[in-house]
């Protein structure tokens, strides 16, 4: 692993998204500026980059017991894109047996409660769950893996997945999955970082300790591979939407150094996927 200088290529990154996004058509003052700052941050002892040591890749369960800390407290663009979507598709259904795959903290538990379900709780990560069962203790909440739901067949009316399925290179198995536990009928929520986003941004990125950053492993799955693990488990698929970037930016990462940069890099790019499928006979 490198140190600041990885940070130097993520900042040259996004500057060249934006600069390559605008140099058609965009305008003569931002184009400027964008190679002005490309130029101090390639400076070789500019003071522009902070000094930044980049951990080793951490698994899925380590990165989120440490992710877990401060999970709910730090402004996150996901979210912010795929929660009024998830709400909007939440609304129109009647309360019943749910369940929320991979819950993490109990965000999407929270409002499924509130709606009047039934709730059972999964995820691989005792310390995402111990901060779910604090926030909704009326729930029933259960440790499991999304390839091995600890739920009977066709005992929930509703599944939701949120921001899981990137973590697995092969989405087949859960799909399968939901399906089993799904009624006839049965309505599936699937949110998940856009491929494109995956593609252009790699792993999650996310800091460890002060001067310290960590990363999660993302795999790109594309609306055909989704599309055909929905046919081949047994699914229609009713709606797909793909909300946009609007901010905020991540708060005391390196974008935040040049956010006119990472602002105009992200603008208009789709950040979220949300499917909603029905379970068929």
């Amino acid at each position: 692993m490198a140190d600041r200088a990885r940070v130097r290529e993520l900042m040259l990154g996004v500057e060249g998204l934006a600069l390559m996004r605008s140099a058609i058509d965009g305008d003569e003052d931002f184009i400027a500026a964008r190679i002005d700052e490309i130029s101090k941050i390639s400076a070789p002892d500019t003071a522009a980059i902070p000094p930044v040591e980049l951990l080793s890749e951490l698994d899925v369960a380590t990165g989120y017991r440490v992710w877990s800390e401060n999970y709910d407290s730090l402004p996150n663009f996901f979210l912010t894109a795929e929660e009024p979507v998830v709400a909007g598709l939440l609304a129109d259904l009647p309360p019943g047996q749910a369940l929320d795959a991979a819950c993490g903290t109990g965000r999407h538990t929270t409002g499924l409660v509130a709606r009047g379900h039934e709730v059972i709780g999964v995820d691989q990560s005792p310390e995402m769950m111990r901060r779910a069962k604090t926030k909704v203790p009326s729930a029933e909440f259960r440790i499991g893996d999304l390839e091995r739901l600890p739920v009977t067949d066709h005992a929930v009316d509703l599944a939701v997945c949120a921001l899981a399925l990137s973590h697995l290179n092969d989405i087949g198995p859960a799909i399968g999955e939901f399906r089993r536990v799904l009624r006839p009928g049965g309505r599936l929520i699937v949110t998940e970082v856009h491929p494109m986003m995956v593609l252009l941004q790699g792993p999650a990125l996310f800091s460890h300790k002060p001067g310290e950053l960590a990363f999660i492993r993302y795999h790109a799955h594309l609306a055909s591979e989704y599309l055909a693990a929905f046919a081949e488990h047994g699914f229609a698929v009713r709606s797909c939407h793909e909300p946009l970037f609007t901010g905020p930016l991540a708060p005391g990462g390196y974008e935040e150094l040049i956010p006119e940069a990472a602002n105009a890099a992200w603008a208009g790019l789709p950040v979220v996927i949300v499917w909603e499928a029905e379970a068929i006979e």
